[in-house]
């Protein structure tokens, strides 16, 4: 067991060669990975701002009837903003494959072709 250990850090820590399906798989990131970071963010936000609404309009902070209405008003933008997430998430992954189309078929079909 101990034998192993060393082993595993020379693997580690020896450098290695990127290979063409490692930069495909890095461009395949560079698309997803922004697309996805914004969605879940975005939709954590809207998420919050519906609950921070909700709280107000059911009088659990504040109790007054200006911070209900107040609180309707939030709650409902937060509701636009969980609605819209998909839509941006699929508009911002369209333009990013767009941006990255190109290369990632001509680097498909170097592997495909090899």
């Amino acid at each position: 067991m101990e034998k192993n250990y060393p082993e595993k850090l020379i693997k580690e820590y020896t450098p290695q060669e990127t290979t063409k399906l490692d930069e495909l798989k890095s461009l395949d990131k560079k698309v997803k990975v922004p697309a996805l970071t914004f969605a879940y963010s975005f939709g954590t936000i809207g998420t919050l701002v519906l609950g921070t609404g909700m709280t107000l309009a059911m009088k659990i902070l504040g109790g007054t009837t200006p911070l209900m209405i107040v609180g309707i008003i939030v709650g409902v933008i937060g509701i636009a903003m969980i609605s819209s997430n998909y839509a941006i998430f699929h508009k911002i992954l369209k333009k990013r494959k767009a941006k990255y189309a190109q290369e990632i078929l001509e680097k498909s079909n170097e592997l495909l072709n090899n």
